[in-house]
């Protein structure tokens, strides 16, 4: 594949933004590429600047359930765009938008619109804090829950990638309210509350970790979590920026049986626009200004565009009864082809699926559970491996600790050429 076009057009941006990217993991450091500048991008199928088509297997990091550039979503944003972009005042789209979290996620009963996940966590944690009266929060090691301050200690996503977990510019103020416990480990969450049960206000997680690559919850985890905020007083946060509405209708909550107190989302619901929300139930959430003393505002929150495109993707989701069956058997189909061809070739892996979700991690460790596990991964093998599938029309996450998504646009042509592409690239850096 020739790549000239995209190579100037980094080196263009570089000079004007920094490290070329607007996003840390985009600019393909962890696999020591430049990245690929997008052209366009319809149903499953992304072109660069110089030509050259991929399968999607990163949907935008997730939100693209029906593939890009669908007609009913750009349909419902060029209608919603004639009446005007923006008011900074109420419009009944985000009205419509919270009906229809409310009557989809299990435990919502009211919701508030903000702009982008960071800002849903940021507020979820303040107003957490508002609630409870109390100060510190539990988060673990490996979930990413956006670029707020109380979040950059041992976070996931890019900063996990770049190898960067505790940014500068982070307070030791603000990190002391931060308590870190391990994922999937009940033992170290009960510790810290046994410890400082009546200072916590919070415990928040992504219920499937998706930020230090895909890691699975056990059931007793998830229901361990809800049983000691119960006991201590203390709220549970769920990150469902990337697993709301792609596990279920309902989100992971509704995949796994477990209720939060609070719930963030984003992505799904702005049908590949910017946008964030938070919601939980109505004594906790009447806490926000102007109802109650905590105070968040934002003037984009509740974009109509971001508003048309999310009703329109809900919508969607509601008429499409073999969404998820569907998502989960062409899932379980890719995820059988990469599994025989890890044993064709010998190449030690473990692959973390769940639902629509994956990630193949090179790494000799029997399974990986936690970010101490995740961490034993090969990234120089996962830099091999995304090359090798890059120019072979696989455009995967450029970084092994993210997630492959598979969406109900995906055929089964598709899918098959996703195994075949996995198998040469095995091949290729097994040598």
């Amino acid at each position: 594949m020739n790549f000239n076009q995209s190579i100037s057009a980094f080196e263009r941006a570089q000079r004007s933004i920094p490290g070329g990217v607007n996003s840390p993991v985009r600019a393909f450091k962890s696999v020591g590429l430049n990245p690929v500048f997008v052209k366009k991008a319809k149903g499953t199928t992304i072109t660069d600047l110089d030509g050259n088509q991929y399968i999607d297997c990163l949907a935008s990091w997730g939100p693209m359930l029906f593939g890009h550039a669908h007609q009913r979503i750009l349909s419902a944003i060029g209608e919603a765009a004639e009446n005007g972009t923006s008011f900074g005042a109420p419009s009944q789209y985000e009205t419509e938008m919270a009906e229809r979290i409310i009557r989809m996620v299990p435990s919502i009963e009211m919701v508030r619109m903000v702009s982008s996940g960071t800002e849903a966590t940021m507020s979820a944690i303040r107003l957490a804090r508002g609630y409870t009266g109390r100060e510190a929060f539990v988060k673990f090691a490996g979930n990413y829950h956006g670029h707020g301050d109380s979040f950059l200690i041992k976070a996931g996503s890019g900063a996990m990638t770049l190898g960067i977990p505790n940014s500068p510019g982070i307070t030791k103020g603000t990190a002391k309210d931060t308590l870190m416990a391990e994922y999937n480990n009940l033992a170290s969450v009960e510790a810290l509350f046994q410890e400082k049960g009546s200072e916590i206000a919070a415990v928040i997680l992504e219920p499937v970790a998706g930020n230090m690559g895909v890691v699975v919850p056990s059931k007793d985890f998830l229901q361990g979590l809800r049983d000691l905020c119960t006991q201590y007083g203390a709220l549970l946060i769920f990150d469902e920026v990337i697993t709301g509405f792609r596990l279920a209708k309902g989100g992971a909550q509704e995949y796994f049986g477990i209720l939060p107190d609070l719930t963030t989302l984003g992505k799904i619901i702005g049908g590949g626009l910017p946008v964030g929300a938070y919601g939980g139930r109505k004594e906790i959430m009447e806490m926000m200004a102007p109802v109650g003393p905590v105070y968040q505002a934002g003037t984009l929150s509740g974009n109509p565009l971001a508003m048309a495109a999310g009703i329109a993707m809900l919508t969607m989701i509601e008429e499409q009864p073999d969404l998820y069956t569907e998502m989960e058997r062409k899932a379980a189909r890719l995820e059988d082809g990469i599994r025989r061809n890890l044993a064709t070739t010998n190449i030690p892996g473990v692959i973390n699926r769940v639902g629509s979700m994956m990630t193949l991690f090179f790494t000799d460790s029997p399974q990986v559970t936690n970010l101490e596990e995740a961490m034993t991964a090969d990234t120089e093998r996962y830099a091999s491996y995304f090359k090798l599938s890059l120019e072979s029309g696989i455009y995967l996450a450029p970084s092994q600790f993210e997630c492959l998504f598979v969406s109900y646009a995906h055929t089964e042509e598709e899918i098959d050429r996703m195994i075949a592409s996995n198998l040469e690239a095995l091949k290729a850096i097994g040598r």
